[in-house]
């Protein structure tokens, strides 16, 4: 289990530590009313992700925005996926790749972290080694979220003023987009930890 020191800690974007492997897919980013099927197609694609790993998975969650009932998101399934070591790409990419995921970023120095992405249902399959702090972070504020409306407000509003603010500036990248609502994420992190005794 990760330290509260590292649980509370706010890693910055670096674009200079991104390793594409893919070019990520290009277009407007669209925020949409919650789907209920995003629950099901989580469900499609964790049994693929099991098909083709087995016992390699050590744990494995439907996180971000379209795992909260009645959050807005973009239309696009987050999934975390812990590995015994995800800098092990041998024993995990070409499995993965058989079921239609295809790695498209590292982040050597973000936990070691890769990303899978998946055409049809869309996704990002975010792969992590074993106690790394991400994946504490992406379940407590997924759980928050789930049970604390005036946040999850509060969250969707940020989503449509980074993607109003995007459309004024001609467009920009996830990055860009995670940036502008990156405030009102913190806002909401500092009241999960506080609640978890970690601050």
């Amino acid at each position: 289990m990760p330290s509260p020191a590292e649980i509370v800690r706010h890693f910055p974007d670096d674009p200079d530590g991104l390793e594409w492997v893919a070019p990520p897919q290009g277009g407007p980013i669209t925020v949409t009313a919650h789907d209920p099927a995003w629950a099901d197609a989580y469900e499609e694609l964790a049994a693929r992700v099991r098909r083709a790993l087995g016992d390699r998975v050590l744990a494995l969650e439907h996180v971000g925005s379209t795992s909260v009932p009645g959050l807005d998101a973009k239309p696009i399934i987050d999934l975390d996926l812990t590995v015994p070591d995800s800098t092990d790409e041998a024993a995990y990419r070409a499995p993965l790749e058989a079921e239609g995921f295809t790695l498209s970023l590292r982040e050597r120095a973000w936990h070691e972290h890769r990303v899978f992405a998946h055409a049809e249902p869309r996704a990002h399959l975010h792969v992590w080694s074993p106690d790394c702090p991400e994946v504490v972070r992406h379940r407590l504020f997924r759980d928050w979220l789930r049970e604390h409306p005036e946040d999850r407000a509060a969250y969707a509003a940020a989503k449509h003023a980074a993607v109003d603010a995007l459309r004024v500036r001609g467009g920009g990248s996830g990055m860009d987009y995670n940036a502008l609502k990156e405030p009102v994420v913190h806002e909401i992190l500092e009241r999960v930890f506080r609640a978890h005794g970690l601050l």
